[in-house]
């Protein structure tokens, strides 16, 4: 009796049923894999929004400072282009001076007229006071010829009528008489006129001295303005930075604040990171927070600070706002711009640009800062002296002139004190 060749060997579907319950072992131990996995993902997920949370809509932002004329002119020379670095004070459009030089030398001639009008006016004054003391001598004079007059007439009144006196000679002692009160009326009006004369002077004079003279002040201050309007015709710039959007043109006249460049200190730049309003409800001022650029990728991390919260969304301050009071209404999660301070330190290591992207992570386990509402300033945001006027030059400019007009005066009435005339 033979044995049966196939009694030996797994029939197919035994084979089958084998490699389905392998597969299913499979499948199963799969999915138990990506169950747990999701599981530990999200809650590590869950671990970390209970410690941080992060937004990649965030970008460089910084100040974008205007360059603008203080005065009128035409451009004749540009000192810097875009791209380049410029410093502060450092003169980036010069515009022509030709009408604030001849403004300039119009305001020294005023100058020179009033002072020496002043000169005059001091020099008459004295003139006048002894031109007093003349008339008031015209005046004692005169009544002295008035008592004479009126003596010789009561004389030949008392004559008339013994006839030693003639009606014609008694007719011109009362002629006499009155010629004698004619002059002395005269002489006093005089005498007013020129305490008149000598009460103007003093008007224009009486108590400053000549630099401080309310016309001469005036005449200075002109020559002052007309100075610092020279001096402005460069246009230098107000912080150090690279120049950006170069409009200006040489030839182009400008007027007063026309836009002609713009300079982005890259030292002071911070990140708006735009978060959506369900991840603000455990931000703070002061949280630290780290920030990676995607220039340098995650090689560098910024250390940053949450330094202020927006007032508002973007939509909010947008130029045509949303109406959400229509119709077909669709919901959408709004974000908040979360300013971000960086150090500067690693700013000037590894520079960034304004509009660049990144993401920023912040750190909201600390809940000692201010929520929402930023901190009120206790120095200027930002500042420059870059504008301040030159009044040492413009006060030496103006004590030359006076001291030139002045020759002869003693110095007590000129009142010229270190370059410091007639500015107070």
């Amino acid at each position: 009796m033979s044995a049966n060749p196939q009694s030996n060997n797994p029939t197919p579907n035994g084979e089958a049923d084998a490699k389905a319950a392998r597969r299913r072992k499979l499948m199963l131990g799969a999915i138990g894999t990506f169950v747990v996995l999701g599981v530990v993902y999200g809650g590590y997920q869950y671990w970390l929004s209970t410690r941080e949370v992060n937004t990649d809509d965030a970008y460089v932002n910084g100040n974008l400072v205007q360059v603008t004329p203080q005065v009128g002119g035409t451009v004749t020379e540009i000192g810097a282009d875009d791209t380049q670095v410029v410093r502060a004070g450092q003169t980036l459009v010069r515009l022509d001076g030709a009408d604030a030089r001849v403004a300039l030398q119009q305001a020294e001639a005023q100058l020179g007229q009033a002072v020496r009008g002043l000169r005059v006016t001091y020099a008459q004054t004295a003139a006048l006071e002894s031109q007093v003391a003349v008339r008031e001598t015209d005046v004692a004079t005169a009544r002295s010829n008035l008592a004479k007059a009126e003596d010789a007439l009561q004389r030949r009144r008392k004559l008339a009528g013994t006839g030693a006196v003639g009606a014609e000679e008694l007719r011109q002692a009362q002629i006499a008489v009155q010629e004698a009160q004619s002059t002395v009326r005269t002489a006093q009006s005089a005498v007013k006129a020129a305490r008149a004369q000598v009460a103007a002077n003093e008007a224009q004079t009486a108590g400053t001295v000549l630099a401080h003279n309310p016309t001469v002040r005036l005449a200075a201050a002109r020559v002052r303005q007309a100075y610092l309007a020279l001096e402005r015709t460069d246009v230098v710039a107000p912080v150090s930075g690279v120049v950006a959007r170069r409009t200006v043109q040489l030839g182009q006249r400008v007027a007063p604040g026309t836009p002609l460049m713009t300079v982005v200190p890259l030292d002071t730049l911070w990140v708006d990171a735009n978060f959506k309003e369900t991840q603000l409800r455990e931000l703070r001022i002061g949280q630290p927070a780290k920030v990676v650029a995607d220039i340098y990728g995650s090689d560098v991390t910024y250390d940053g600070k949450v330094v202020g919260i927006s007032a508002g969304s973007g939509s909010a301050f947008a130029l045509l706002p949303a109406q959400n009071a229509t119709g077909n209404w669709i919901k959408v999660v709004q974000r908040l711009p979360v300013r971000i301070a960086l150090d500067p330190a690693q700013l000037r290591k590894h520079p960034l640009r304004v509009g660049l992207s990144t993401e920023a992570t912040v750190d909201i386990r600390d809940h000692s800062g201010t929520p929402v509402i930023g901190l009120s300033p206790t120095q200027p945001v930002a500042q420059t002296d870059m504008y301040a006027a030159n009044w040492a030059k413009a006060d030496k400019l103006v004590a030359r002139i006076i001291a030139e007009n002045v020759s002869g005066m003693p110095a007590a009435e000129v009142g010229l004190r270190a370059g410091r005339a007639a500015r107070r």
